[in-house]
């Protein structure tokens, strides 16, 4: 075994490989070779570490030292400085690693301090394309524990006690949901994953399957053994290259170590994996859909009952959950179904992953416990907002969720209190709206992209949001009427209980959550004519400020369409209103602001 003095962690996320880490990593490579430092340091690609917004981010240990935003330039300086002569470089550090002159290492920054990491527990912390780092940190030993002590029936009656709901969106008993298609008779099942990770803001199973894709694997095998499947898929966007690159990996080294295929661990059970590949539809993540995509069918919905459990994939009964729920399935076995009902609350048990976007210091991946409030969330871990502005809503669900006010910014996470607040857990996506957010707008945004993700398949889903997008386009023009919001609301009521899927169903809690905490919102664009948040882009309007003005011509130089008049040098310039496309070009280019928006 070799031992190491030091180890350098580079985040090979997608978030940081786009910022430049895969060059930030061929260059520590070469300064540790030209220093000799190669047997001393160990450098490992890891998973996402979370904190998205301070990338690329290198954590270098023992010390624990965080550093955010390197840069190729950095890389010698941190090689020369903290490696090679053992002084860490300050000045890189993340903002919050030093306080009082002491460096603080990275479990100690506020981001980290009230999450409990169980299914993210190995991102950032191993090799994902390393079988060996995984098996160190306990992996595969609950696959073991499973088919050497336990019978099937245990199994299930242990992810049932421990309270796991699934994590996909539905909050359906997992245990339940396993017991349901062991129970069911057939020759043949199977195991699948969901990884069609659609929401807007959202990419929670993309990291884990970045960071640590070998739980995954784990949790399915165990999964087949629970419920008599030999066969499992995982359904991932084509979309999340290095999620597939590093699963197909995990899956060849898992049954090149006899962790999957014939006789797992000289038993008698048997079990494989194969990756099936989405086209990107959104409709895919609804779990019909994604059974009959897998068949090489078109994504469409089928009608429920019968369920999966009983007839899934090829009509026989198959199990489906998404990544995350899986993830936590091996820490449930080897710590116990009480030790994770311990965590949470009384019906929303463990953790919950949640990908935290929009306007917010700190945006990334986080793991809290069910329960702790959405105050927490955006305020502790997630930093406040920027630039000093006011906290206006979250968006949680994504296009299936609501939005969520100040006034409820102590209620504790769980499925049960967002769904009583008009929104929904979701699969954790979780976007930040500040002040200059109109939430009419929001609602229009979400509508536009469900109307696209529609199948087509039923006709309140296919018809009725279109109708509805149709009327938020019309008020976001200052065309709408105040029967154009009663419209709207009885619309989104409709669709919501007659739409064949999840997709429809859920696809107007947008609309009635900014209806119910923002109608005010909605009348002043009906009304006033006006968008109180200068968003929408018909009902503004640019004006030159007289006594500001310099008459220097910039803003009509500037402006893309010429309705900007006056003489340099002579004129106060005036904007002639029926020629203004309001793009705000003028505005931009004054150095003297001396036009304003209203």
């Amino acid at each position: 075994m070799e031992l190491f003095r030091s180890h350098v962690l580079i985040c090979g996320g997608t978030g940081c490989t786009s910022s430049g880490s895969k060059n930030i990593e061929e260059v520590f490579r070469a300064e540790l070779s030209k220093y000799n430092l190669t047997k001393e340091v160990k450098l490992v690609r890891t998973g996402c570490f979370g904190l998205c917004e301070a990338g690329p981010i290198v954590i270098i240990y023992p010390e624990g030292a965080f550093y955010s935003h390197v840069k190729v330039k950095d890389v010698t300086r941190i090689t020369e400085e903290h490696l090679l002569k053992g002084r860490i470089v300050t000045d890189l550090l993340f903002k919050e690693a030093m306080v009082d002159n002491k460096v603080r290492s990275i479990n100690e920054v506020d981001f980290y301090k009230k999450q409990q990491r169980v299914a993210l527990r190995n991102c950032g912390v191993i090799n994902p394309e390393d079988v060996t780092e995984y098996i160190a940190f306990d992996g595969y030993k609950a696959l073991g524990k499973v088919l050497i002590e336990m019978q099937p029936e245990d199994v299930i009656e242990t992810v049932k006690k421990s309270g796991l709901r699934g994590r996909g969106g539905g909050g359906f008993p997992t245990g339940l949901k396993w017991e349901f298609t062991y129970r069911a008779q057939s020759d043949e099942k199977y195991v699948a994953c969901n990884a069609d990770e659609g929401d807007p803001g959202a990419f929670m199973d993309r990291s884990v399957l970045e960071g640590d894709p070998h739980a995954v694997i784990e949790a399915m095998a165990i999964a087949g053994y629970a419920v008599g499947a030999g066969q499992g898929y995982i359904y991932v966007r084509a979309e999340y290259p290095i999620a597939v690159h590093r699963l197909q990996i995990a899956i060849n080294q898992a049954r090149e170590y006899g962790l999957l295929g014939k006789n797992i661990f000289n038993t008698d059970f048997s079990f494989d994996l194969e990756i099936r590949l989405g086209a990107g539809a959104f409709v895919c993540g609804e779990e019909t859909a994604l059974l009959n995509s897998i068949e090489g069918k078109r994504g469409m919905p089928r009608p429920r009952p019968p369920f999966p459990a009983v007839k899934g994939l090829w009509q026989k009964p198959t199990l489906l959950n998404n990544v995350e729920t899986y993830a936590n399935i091996p820490q449930i076995i080897l710590k116990g179904s009480d030790w994770f009902a311990g965590i949470g609350t009384e019906k929303s048990k463990g953790t919950k992953v949640f990908a935290l976007g929009g306007k917010i210091n700190n945006t990334g991946l986080l793991e809290i416990p069910m329960g702790t409030t959405l105050r927490e969330v955006i305020f502790d871990v997630g930093g406040g907002i920027p630039n000093g502005k006011a906290f206006k809503a979250v968006q949680t669900g994504g296009p299936s969720g609501g939005c969520i006010t100040a006034d409820y910014l102590d209620t504790p996470i769980d499925y049960d209190n967002l769904i009583a607040l008009g929104s929904m857990m979701g699969s954790g996506g979780m976007i930040v709206m500040d002040e200059d957010n109109c939430m009419v707008d929001i609602a229009r945004f979400f509508l536009d992209f469900t109307v696209d993700e529609s199948c087509g398949k039923c006709t309140p889903c296919r018809e009725g949001t279109k109708r509805m997008l149709e009327i938020l386009e019309k008020i976001t023009q200052g065309k709408g009427t105040v029967a154009d919001i009663e419209k709207l609301e009885s619309l989104a009521n409709t669709i919501k209980t007659s739409s064949l899927c999840g997709l429809g169903q859920t696809a107007p809690n947008p609309v009635l959550s900014t209806l119910r905490y923002f109608r005010k919102e909605y009348e002043a664009h009906v009304h006033d004519k006006k968008c109180p948040a200068g968003v929408c882009q018909a009902l503004l309007s640019y004006r030159v400020i007289p006594e500001a003005c310099k008459k220097c011509g910039i803003c009509a130089n500037k402006c893309p369409v010429s309705c900007i008049d006056g003489v340099k040098g002579k004129e106060v310039y005036k904007i002639r209103q029926e020629q203004c496309i309001k793009c705000g070009a003028c505005m931009e280019a004054c150095p003297f602001k001396a036009i304003e928006r209203k």
